[in-house]
């Protein structure tokens, strides 16, 4: 009996007891849990300068283009050119066959030196006709007919010159030399073939590499700032990154604005100078282009990584002094790289939650597992490119 009596001792601990002490445990180390501060990352905004950017898309597209074409027709000899190398402007490229050409020039050589010969003997016989004229031996008008044939063969010498000087040209011309320096592309015709001044595409096309533009598009709300800089003769930057908006492949400054404005599409048309020195940039490759309009003075900034976004539109978390978090509306300003500026809801020296605001509530005590100056070495580890962002109601 009294075995009995303690086996329904412990079962009712077991039921009763137990399960609520355990519970009382588990509710005592959530409380807990809940008032450890959070760790998290911040950094101070501060005061500094920072740059208004307009960015598009842009086309790379060289200032010259140039199909190479012979100026004579004839056979093909020699390509001095390998396909995607590149020339200097006046460098031999193609070579036509020139004989033809300097057949042309020996006949018209032979018929100078016929015609010069004629000449000589038509003012001989002028001087002569003068002399006679003066002793009244001959005719007033056979002295007037030799002075004319004395001028044809003078209009004949220079007919002669000029045939001589065209067959010089044509032989000139059978050697094809690069308009202008750049990467010539592929050729279009074999040696061996016969080639005329008409040819659509000509031997191959040379396109300049250095310097280099690129065509870009910007709405015409922002042309007013643009045209502001220019009358001032102020330089515009321009820099290209690639597709991806990553790599920095080349700096240049803005060459020219067109003229009138796309009505389709709202935007203007704005040329950018590149030297491409390094030849970053291929003739039409796709690139994002930032070009830098303005520069807001001594504006409150902070990372970029910092802003989080919910109902009541873009903000920050705060940290007080009590190491406790406040959520700060903010309206945001102009951005370059990592940084944005702060137009209003933020002080300089005010240090903000950088990574680890996914769980913050308004009133959340933190730890500051690291802080730094916004944009100084002392964030320590880079932060993720969300910054930890979280949108929330």
């Amino acid at each position: 009996m009294i075995i009995v009596c303690i086996v329904c001792i412990v079962a009712a601990y077991k039921i009763f007891l137990l399960p609520s002490l355990t519970t009382g445990g588990m509710r005592a180390k959530a409380r807990s849990d809940a008032q450890r501060p959070l760790p998290v990352t911040a950094v101070a905004a501060h005061k500094a300068d920072i740059g208004v950017f307009l960015n598009a898309l842009g086309t790379v597209t060289p200032v010259y283009t140039v199909t190479v074409r012979s100026q004579v027709g004839g056979q093909l000899v020699r390509v001095h050119f390998k396909e995607g190398q590149i020339v200097k402007q006046g460098e031999l490229v193609a070579e036509i066959d020139p004989r033809p050409f300097q057949i042309q020039l020996m006949q018209a050589e032979g018929q100078l030196a016929r015609d010069e010969a004629l000449l000589k003997n038509a003012e001989s016989d002028l001087a002569r006709y003068k002399q006679l004229l003066a002793q009244d031996s001959i005719a007033e008008q056979q002295v007037t007919t030799q002075e004319s044939l004395v001028q044809q063969y003078r209009g004949a010498i220079k007919t002669d010159r000029g045939q001589i000087a065209n067959a010089n040209l044509q032989i000139t011309f059978s050697r094809i030399i690069a308009p202008v320096s750049g990467r010539i592309g592929l050729r279009q015709v074999d040696p061996g073939n016969m080639v005329q001044t008409n040819d659509t595409n000509g031997l191959a096309v040379i396109t300049q590499l250095q310097p280099i533009t690129v065509v870009f598009s910007v709405p015409q709300d922002n042309l007013p700032a643009v045209l502001k800089r220019l009358r001032t003769k102020e330089i515009l930057p321009v820099y290209a990154y690639s597709q991806d908006g990553k790599a920095l492949l080349a700096t240049g400054k803005l060459h020219a604005v067109d003229n009138q404005i796309d009505t389709t599409t709202g935007t203007v048309k704005m040329k950018a100078l590149f030297e491409n020195k390094d030849n970053g940039l291929f003739p039409n490759q796709f690139v994002n282009v930032r070009m830098k309009v303005d520069t807001v003075k001594d504006a409150t900034v902070m990372p970029t990584a910092a802003i989080q976004r919910g109902s009541i539109g873009t903000f920050v978390y705060v940290v007080k002094a009590d190491k406790s978090v406040t959520v700060r509306p903010v309206q945001l300003g102009p951005t370059e790289g990592e940084n944005v500026a702060i137009s209003n809801g933020l002080s300089s020296g005010e240090f903000v939650v950088l990574v680890g605001g996914d769980k913050l509530r308004e009133g959340t005590k933190v730890e500051l597992a690291g802080s730094g100056t916004a944009g100084s070495s002392g964030q320590g580890k880079k932060p993720p490119r969300d910054g930890g962002r979280k949108d929330k109601p």
